[in-house]
């Protein structure tokens, strides 16, 4: 059996250096990874990066991020059929402006494949209610939180990551 291949990008505010641990985890879990530097700026500009390293992936691969990657990888899942799509840390909306989480949620409903999202419960760009609230959205949709865990999986990244493997086993 091949190894289940995920791309993963990273959040606005960094690089794929901080995707590293993930990476490591993931491969040590076995499975292959591969991380998308995005440019910075408005999700629809890093989209065709994204969508160029996905079709380089064949067969299609699991797609995902952390925050911003995330936002992207939905996007991509919206319009392309990833095996599926796992979002760390969605940002449903900036801190303060929690109105924004229709617009940001709009696509959900077309994305077809399965999807993995684990937030923490106290992410200032996630209001858990919002969040819960949202997930029924997508079709098919697991939803994992972390008490007292805010914007970032660092502290729980070890169960994050095997989460992510059990999901890829499940559900691809």
């Amino acid at each position: 059996m091949a190894k289940q291949r995920i791309l993963l990008a990273p959040g606005a505010s960094g690089t794929i250096e901080r995707l590293r641990e993930h990476e490591r985890g993931l491969s040590s879990r076995g499975m292959t990874v591969s991380l998308v530097e995005l440019p910075r700026g408005r999700a629809e500009r890093a989209l065709p990066v994204y969508r160029r390293a996905m079709e380089e992936v064949d067969p299609a691969p699991i797609v995902g991020g952390q925050s911003f990657g995330g936002r992207v990888a939905s996007l991509l899942a919206a319009e392309v059929a990833p095996a599926a799509l796992v979002l760390l840390s969605y940002p449903l909306h900036a801190p303060g402006r929690q109105a924004a989480w229709e617009e940001r949620t709009a696509h959900w409903p077309r994305i077809a494949c399965p999807v993995l999202l684990l937030s923490g419960e106290s992410d200032p760009f996630a209001e858990i209610t919002l969040l819960r609230g949202a997930v029924p959205r997508l079709p098919d949709a697991e939803l994992f939180t972390y008490p007292r865990i805010g914007h970032g999986l660092a502290p729980v990244l070890d169960d994050a990551l095997d989460r992510i493997v059990a999901f890829a086993r499940e559900r691809t």
